[in-house]
């Protein structure tokens, strides 16, 4: 994607002077899977970033991982690092017969400020296991305990793991990887385009536990796990969990901008935003399902107004980040 090839999507107002400006691409897909919207270039590949974990999570319990209901939704987590995120990572951890040692993802300190002041006060360490991506780790770990896979190797991109991972996301986009990179925890990272993500992102969004197929049923309760538990998902605060709580959607951002949603009836939303700034992407993402009446408007703002959308200046409230979609 290029700067000619993007298009505005959200602007920064300070004392109602335009301060900066977010430009990117989005396509928005209706109920059945057929665009309704296309903003920009949705069909140069980008890294999706964490907004890849759904499908990498559908791709654990497709190969035999015994995950459901909050450690189903912790799998496929950017968590916040909280005590009640880590609690779900040990026992899927327990249950692979394994420890926090065994995860290769870099330690890093909670992103949640509460859980990370307390961890501070305490004389504590940056851990593996507070790492927002150990979930999805974790869940790497037990899907090779449960296949009989070397666990040293996971992150290898020839490992069984990975090799599985990348057939369950060819199968779900519908297109050939394009590139494969090494994300930010260490996990392979693969690219594509915009429009294959969306796809993906809908089937997955609009799956019924009751399909006759077996991935389908999978993205059913990937997607009742994370409704269930929005916590799960980021965090108190978190942009998804807000949106997930307040309007019932299926969201998850993935860093430098990236952002997926589906919306109760079904229409998805993916998007990139150019420069790789996160702060707008959530709110982006609920304001183009309201303009193709997926979602209400009012209800909509509602939730924005939980966003840290706010600018201040002199401790006070000076503007916003708005979405101009």
């Amino acid at each position: 994607m290029s700067v000619s090839s993007s298009v505005e999507l959200a602007v920064v107002e300070r004392s109602g002077f335009v301060e900066s400006r977010h430009a990117g691409a989005a396509i928005v897909l209706d109920p059945e899977g057929v665009p309704l919207l296309t903003l920009g270039d949705t069909e140069t590949a980008i890294l999706p970033r964490s907004s890849l974990k759904p499908l990498q999570a559908v791709a654990y319990s497709s190969a035999g991982a015994a995950l459901e209901g909050q450690r189903l939704a912790l799998s496929s987590a950017s968590h916040s690092g909280t005590d009640r995120h880590v609690g779900v990572i040990r026992s899927i951890l327990d249950t692979a017969g394994l420890g926090e040692s065994d995860l290769q993802c870099p330690p890093a300190w909670p992103a949640d400020r509460a859980t990370r002041e307390q961890q501070m006060r305490e004389q504590g360490q940056p851990s593996r296991i507070r790492m927002n991506c150990s979930g999805k780790h974790a869940a790497m770990l037990l899907t090779c305990v449960a296949n009989g896979w070397d666990t040293a190797t996971y992150l290898d991109p020839a490992h069984p793991l990975q090799l599985h991972i990348r057939d369950v996301i060819e199968r779900l986009t519908g297109a050939r990887i394009a590139a494969t990179a090494i994300d930010g925890c260490g996990a392979p990272v693969h690219a594509m385009t915009l429009s294959a993500l969306g796809r993906a992102i809908h089937r997955i969004g609009t799956s019924s536990e009751r399909s006759p197929f077996a991935l389908h049923r999978t993205g059913g309760m990937l997607v009742r796990a994370v409704r269930e538990n929005p916590w799960a998902i980021d965090g108190p605060g978190g942009q998804d969990t807000i949106a997930m709580e307040r309007l019932g959607v299926f969201a998850k951002g993935g860093a430098e901008g990236v952002q997926v949603m589906v919306a109760p009836n079904g229409a998805t939303v993916a998007l990139k935003v150019l420069d790789g700034g996160d702060r707008a992407k959530a709110a982006i993402a609920l304001t183009l399902l309201a303009r193709v009446g997926a979602l209400p408007a009012d209800q909509v703002n509602a939730a924005m107004a939980e966003l840290p959308l706010t600018i201040s200046g002199g401790g006070k409230v000076v503007g916003s980040i708005r979405p101009t979609v």
